[in-house]
């Protein structure tokens, strides 16, 4: 029997946040850096995802603190604001850090073979 492994020496993908990495969070959190505050319409449209679908993603993103919702209106018609939180750049920002540690790792294995 092997002892665990430090926390120090973990596998990155370990490190890997499941709130965040599911494909469709993780690009409503990154879509939602790169506008710094992005229309849920656009979100869908981009993603290729029906309102509902969006919708789920969006309430898991919002509870866990990532996001927030800003409801108003543009007009006569009723719209979404999603904006990150603090918390969720920073989510984002040790997500990507995870992906590029498990890429490195990939690359040295493959110049090794």
């Amino acid at each position: 029997m092997t002892a665990p492994t430090p926390a120090s020496e973990a596998h990155p993908a370990n490190g890997l946040d499941e709130v965040v990495h599911q494909r469709v969070r993780l690009g409503i959190l990154t879509i939602a850096h790169e506008a710094r505050k992005v229309e849920f319409g656009y979100l869908r449209t981009q993603l290729d995802l029906t309102a509902g679908n969006l919708s789920k993603h969006l309430s898991v993103l919002e509870a866990a603190g990532l996001v927030n919702l800003e409801k108003g209106y543009e007009g006569r018609r009723g719209r979404t604001w999603i904006t990150l939180t603090g918390a969720g750049d920073a989510a984002l920002a040790e997500e990507i850090g995870q992906l590029k540690q498990l890429i490195a790792r990939v690359e040295t294995t493959r110049e090794d073979r």
